[in-house]
């Protein structure tokens, strides 16, 4: 009850008066029906805009740190997120993926909408990254479309840090559901799964027109962390 009065009372006449988002290629998301909707991720603005322009309901993975942050923000936070029903993910630990597998799992089950980051990340720098296999597994084991979608421009009007957005266009755009029912039954096979989730970042990149990095945004992300680390620790004391 609550995820609707967010959407259309609260939060996203808001969200719709700050952003201005343009939509595309909505009339490719189905009326009803399970469906996984992929998409890139640039900011954190974009777990609010997609519920707030769908007319269906839509359930995201979400990093459990969102959900026991410290302070007031972190309770807003967390606050927000239950409200719109989105379900933490503890993604450490060698279990991680599986917990993430069958929590999307459980939300196709019940005919619903889910949303997902094949990244695993936001983009720390506009980019787009290599997708994680886990979107490949639950298109199967589900028999449901993915509809590839870009958000474009968030990355400009929230970046990483940003608490008050910039003014700045932004467009979310949807594209035609892909179908890999010609994959049934063989979730478990490691190039499959490689070759659909090549195909669905491929289809976002198409979408986007971002720039594509070949390696997970979360290694990168750490390795340039490291090597500032390693420069501010070789800098001369003054």
């Amino acid at each position: 009850m609550f995820y609707y009065l967010l959407k259309y009372v609260l939060l996203g006449p808001l969200l719709r008066l700050v952003f201005r988002p343009r939509i595309e290629g909505l009339e490719h998301v189905p009326a009803e029906g399970a469906a996984i909707i992929a998409g890139n991720h640039l900011s954190f603005s974009d777990h609010f805009l997609m519920p707030a322009i769908l007319k269906r309901r839509i359930t995201f993975l979400a990093k459990a740190e969102y959900f026991t942050g410290p302070g007031v923000k972190g309770r807003l936070t967390a606050f927000f997120f239950r409200s719109a029903g989105q379900i933490p993910v503890d993604r450490s630990g060698k279990d991680a993926g599986q917990a993430a597998i069958r929590e999307g799992l459980g939300v196709l089950s019940k005919d619903e909408l889910l949303g997902i980051y094949p990244e695993g990340t936001r983009s720390h720098d506009g980019r787009l990254y290599k997708g994680k296999v886990g979107v490949a597994v639950m298109a199967l084991k589900a028999g449901v479309p993915v509809i590839p979608c870009a958000m474009i421009g968030t990355f400009e009007a929230q970046p990483p840090g940003k608490v008050i957005p910039n003014l700045h266009p932004v467009v979310i755009r949807f594209g035609e559901p892909l179908d890999f029912s010609r994959y049934e039954g063989m979730e478990n096979e490691k190039a499959i799964l490689r070759a659909i989730t090549d195909e669905i970042m491929y289809a976002i990149l198409s979408l986007s027109e971002q720039e594509y990095v070949d390696r997970y945004a979360a290694v990168v992300k750490a390795e340039e962390t490291a090597t500032k680390e390693r420069k501010f620790r070789r800098m001369p004391l003054r």
